[in-house]
């Protein structure tokens, strides 16, 4: 496996790249930023050492295609961001009519280009699976638009979700389904997409890098076996049988838990999946 100077970690069976919810937090001015770094210059420096941000804000209202285009352009060649959903489109009582408010996102986080990585559609934790409503969802989501393809997760916070027939529609549309980690939601581990999306949500106060430097070495096994297409023991899948073997890539962000923490143990995720003789020289 090899680093590249963002942070992505790759190999033959597939590119792992670990990063953080948002850039803008007051403690990573004490934690993650060097002394004096300016406001303007704080997603350029994240983005230096890490393979990937998810934008958060985007849930909550929508951004101009010039934002979007400032955000690409302050960051390196091969840096992608994933993108939150706006909640306008997610947390409505019908998912089959958000049909608009889903090409009216996409027409402006497209300008992100190719820094646009998956995007996330995180349902509300009151919604329960229906199989009807969840299919005419998922076909709602367009897999490329004006050319470019697009990466889709769905993350669902009911345990009603944990059934067979969701993981077969969310693999006949090729959306993957985001693994909420070290958290109080359902874990599913079924891959159903060409790329695993990954939320670690347990980064505790007491411990200087969010995890204890066993669950960070655990975690950085499980990444490289996600990468592999392989199940994790740990893990309970749906399925009963899982498919075959497949590499895909691994988008993992650190986000919730002590959020303080979160980019210092991002970055310990990335250097245990580096190889030391590979890692760049920090002056």
């Amino acid at each position: 496996m090899d680093e590249s100077g963002s942070g992505g970690v790759g190999g033959e069976q597939g590119t792992i790249r670990v990063g953080i919810g948002g850039w803008i937090y007051e403690p990573w001015r004490q934690t993650f930023y060097p002394k004096g770094l300016p406001k303007t210059r704080e997603l350029a420096h994240a983005a230096s050492r890490l393979g990937t941000i998810e934008i958060n804000s985007t849930f909550y209202g929508s951004q101009k295609p010039e934002t979007f285009a400032k955000w690409r352009d302050e960051t390196p060649d091969g840096f992608v961001f994933a993108v939150k959903a706006p909640r306008f489109s997610t947390h409505r009582r019908s998912l089959a009519d958000a049909g608009e408010s889903i090409a009216r996102f996409i027409d402006g986080v497209v300008t992100l280009g190719d820094k646009l990585g998956p995007i996330n559609w995180q349902l509300a934790p009151t919604k329960r699976f229906d199989h009807t409503e969840i299919e005419a969802f998922l076909a709602l989501l367009p897999k490329q638009h004006q050319g470019r393809p697009l990466r889709h997760a769905i993350e669902v916070r009911h345990e009603s979700f944990r059934d067979p027939s969701f993981i077969a529609a969310a693999r006949a549309h090729g959306v993957a389904i985001v693994l909420a980690a070290d958290s109080e939601y359902p874990q599913i581990a079924d891959p159903t997409a060409p790329f695993v999306y990954v939320r670690l949500m347990g980064t505790q106060e007491h411990e200087p890098l969010g995890y204890p430097a066993a669950a960070l070495d655990d975690w950085a096994e499980r990444l490289r076996t996600l990468a592999a297409g392989a199940p994790v023991t740990e893990l309970t899948p749906v399925e009963a049988t899982p498919p075959r073997p497949v590499g895909r890539d691994v988008f993992a962000y650190v986000i919730s838990g002590f959020k303080a923490t979160n980019p210092l143990a991002a970055r310990a995720l990335i250097e245990r999946l580096t190889p030391a003789a590979q890692r760049p020289e920090r002056g």
